[in-house]
């Protein structure tokens, strides 16, 4: 990497990280360090809840599945604004009425201990290998760039976030996401700008878009009922719904940020600025995947992303396998070049007969290239089978590192290690404030608070760390967020939804509901039955909700505390 690249990348994280540090060094108030000071205005709110959920994992996996799979994923956040709306009017004045310093500590009023313990640590288990996999995601690339070891770089960006997030906590988190988004905004915007340069050789912007949507790459909307089907418009409105109802409502990562607005309107008014841009932000990051996978119809690709494991298998005994695949592969390349350039021509001549042949034509070049690489996935998982043979969230790494111009290669990995920082540090501050606000309760005056929370945020830290070192490759990094969120979300929606509408239910009737719901959730993942994941957002709460009103109408009714 050239040394204006290194430049633009250590000076842009040293300065997120100084500023933070420097600017809340003197943090000494629980309120400052657990809700980060109760000050903030509305457009610092939205950017630090958009901070907060755009992390590395976004920047990494969001264009390669635009890549791979085009632009249905954006189906997946359909169920947002009303989400926004819900929590707006609902989850928010109750927070702030009760003057809480997490969720939890409201379901705690609101039932008993023991409900208010098992929320927060079903929180805590799930937002603790949340956090590893968003130290993981960065991680891949800067061991990419340096060569280094994986686990030394999980442990570089680690300590970065700890650094500043254990100095100022939440004050620190919201100051350092202003900065954080203003590097993303301007990389994704960069990237895509670039990216229609290149392709305006051989093809327009729109022609671009036309041959994408010609291969199948921008159906945004599938209306299937097909329950395994993972991404539909059904399962996105309401599955969707559900899993951002609770991530939003009753994520302590997220709750916190709102919590730290100067009062309900400032809090409302954040959440909504993220529901009107987070769907374009998501659809513009998938169609820049989707001009990617254009720009690679007439460029040449590499047969495997991974280039780490291309290196190992050249220098192994399957390097004349891989060879004669690389040069198959090759072969290929220059057809899809050939004919997407008989597409364009073909379409520019308004010919419907010829495209139509072109189309065909690259339907079979493509349907090569696919078999080409699962041919060398294969070779690699023989050959070394403790090497992770999935490569899927290397593309758009690759692309920056091999086709953006120096400068902007610096521009873009600070882009993706500022979101993974944003989002680590949030997380980081919100186990924290929830394991000594709800978990470890003790009598403490306001500087033992801050330092408790202080060491929890170094363990947690640590925790993440560890789970970092051990994750691998899954199938997709952002899927693989969105599929741990969905285990546990919706067990902690329902006791929410219990707490708020169901005003009869009491707190042993909702605790027993969501063991109950929450193993029934495990059961369907874990088994044979084919479901997708977003629909266990709608299933879980509807257990809780259901058999929680069971329950307590065969149990001895008791005085409920009113909301």
């Amino acid at each position: 990497m050239h040394w204006l690249d290194w430049t633009i990348l250590l000076g842009t994280l040293g300065f997120i990280v100084g500023y933070g540090v420097w600017r809340t060094r003197r943090t000494s108030t629980s309120d400052g360090f657990l809700k980060g000071g109760s000050d903030n205005r509305w457009w610092a709110v939205g950017l630090s809840v958009m901070a907060t959920q755009a992390s590395a994992i976004t920047f990494l996996s969001t264009p390669g599945q635009g890549y791979l799979d085009g632009m249905g994923f954006v189906q997946f956040y359909f169920g947002l604004p009303l989400a926004m709306l819900v929590i707006g009017f609902v989850f928010i004045p109750l927070y702030y009425k009760w003057k809480v310093y997490t969720a939890y500590e409201f379901i705690g009023k609101r039932f008993d201990g023991r409900t208010r313990l098992l929320t927060a640590g079903l929180f805590l288990v799930q937002r603790s290998l949340a956090a590893g996999i968003t130290i993981y995601a960065p991680s891949i690339i800067l061991s990419k760039v340096l060569h280094w070891p994986l686990s030394w770089t999980c442990v570089f960006i680690g300590a970065l976030v700890i650094l500043y997030t254990t100095t100022g906590g939440a004050r620190a988190v919201g100051v350092t996401h202003k900065q954080q988004m203003a590097v993303m905004f301007l990389g994704i915007f960069t990237a895509f700008g670039l990216t229609v340069h290149y392709l305006g050789e051989h093809a327009s912007f729109g022609e671009s878009l036309a041959l994408a949507g010609a291969l199948g790459k921008m159906n945004i909307v599938d209306t299937s009922w097909d329950p395994s089907t993972k991404y539909t418009l059904w399962s996105g409105l309401l599955g969707g719904f559900f899993l951002q109802l609770s991530y939003f409502g009753t994520d302590q990562s997220q709750v916190q940020r709102y919590l730290g607005g100067q009062n309900v309107a400032q809090a409302r008014q954040g959440l909504w600025m993220n529901a009107v841009l987070k769907i374009p932000m998501q659809f513009f990051i998938l169609l820049t995947g989707v001009l990617v996978f254009v720009f690679y119809l007439f460029n040449a690709s590499p047969v495997h992303w991974n280039a780490a494991n291309v290196e190992a298998m050249a220098t192994s005994p399957v390097s004349p396998e891989l060879a004669e695949l690389r040069t198959m592969h090759a072969e290929n390349q220059a057809l899809l070049e050939e004919r997407s350039l008989a597409w364009v021509e073909a379409r520019r001549s308004g010919d419907a007969a010829v495209e139509e042949q072109a189309k065909a034509a690259l339907d079979e070049s493509l349907t090569t290239d696919r078999m080409l690489r699962e041919e060398t996935t294969a070779l690699l998982r023989n050959e070394f089978p403790d090497r992770e043979p999935n490569d899927k969230d290397y593309i758009f790494v690759s692309y920056v590192m091999d086709h953006l111009p120096i400068g902007i290669v610096g521009l873009l990995l600070a882009m993706i290690f500022s979101a993974g920082m944003s989002s680590t540090s949030a997380e980081l501050s919100a186990l924290a404030t929830t394991s000594t606000v709800d978990v470890v309760r003790m009598p403490r005056s306001d500087a033992q608070q801050v330092k408790a929370a202080r060491l929890a945020t170094v363990v947690f830290g640590l925790l993440a760390l560890a789970f970092a070192a051990i994750f691998s490759l899954f199938e997709n990094l952002i899927q693989a967020v969105n599929i741990l969120g969905s285990l546990f979300y919706g067990t902690i929606l329902g006791i929410f939804l219990v707490a708020f509408f169901v005003r009869w239910v009491q707190g042993t009737a909702v605790f027993v509901a969501a063991l109950i719901a929450q193993a029934i959730i495990f059961f369907i993942h874990f088994s044979d039955i084919e479901l997708a994941f977003l629909w266990y957002n709608l299933l879980a709460p509807a257990i809780v909700v259901v058999l929680a009103m069971v329950l307590q109408a065969v149990l001895p009714a008791r005085n409920t505390p009113t909301t």
